[in-house]
């Protein structure tokens, strides 16, 4: 019964967490377009966007990925054999790269507490697609576990990207259509 529990919180903090990834880099693409706005506007929109991105980061963000943390240890603690699985020995080096994406977010928001952000709308939207990856990645680690081909789930993984890339890339090309039309 504990270990449902355990799992029912770790599920509901990695929910929250990624909705925090998802949304942060969401509202670095509106600071970051913000800037390019005329002056009064820009310096409006600027402060609103820093508090959302600091009440977000902080309120949600960071917290969630502390209890998911926290949870997950406790579930491999219940389940110490898991560590011994090939499937999760992967999931956790996409959890070592949700880590490392957590950080370089962090460096982003240092940057935009700082009053710049040196990455481009472009850029962003790209980089938020690397959280949806490691989401595919470790959901269907975790459901499919051992059923999952290894060339299956690397060419998923690969056309999933290519698919999230051609999709930016559609987005912003349909985007400078209408601005050029303007």
């Amino acid at each position: 019964m504990e270990y449902l529990y355990i799992k029912s919180l770790h599920i509901i903090f990695i929910t929250t967490w990624f909705a925090g990834l998802f949304y942060i880099i969401r509202l670095f693409i509106y600071y970051k377009e913000a800037e390019e706005k005329p002056e009064i506007e820009k310096q409006i929109l600027l402060k609103q966007y820093k508090l959302m991105i600091k009440r977000l980061w902080y309120i949600i963000t960071w917290p969630s990925a502390v209890l998911a943390t926290l949870f997950a240890i406790w579930l491999l603690i219940l389940q110490p054999a898991w560590l011994q699985m090939g499937w999760m020995q992967i999931k956790l080096g996409f959890v070592a790269a949700l880590i490392a994406y957590h950080a370089t977010c962090q460096i982003m928001y240092n940057q935009i507490e700082k009053g710049y952000l040196k990455y481009s709308s472009f850029a962003l939207r790209i980089w938020n697609e690397v959280a949806t990856i490691i989401l595919f990645a470790c959901v269907f680690l975790v459901v499919l576990k051992n059923a999952f081909g290894w060339i299956f789930g690397t060419v998923g993984i690969i056309g999933v990207s290519i698919f999230l890339m051609l999709g930016i890339k559609l987005y912003k090309n349909l985007r400078n259509k209408k601005s050029w039309e303007k």
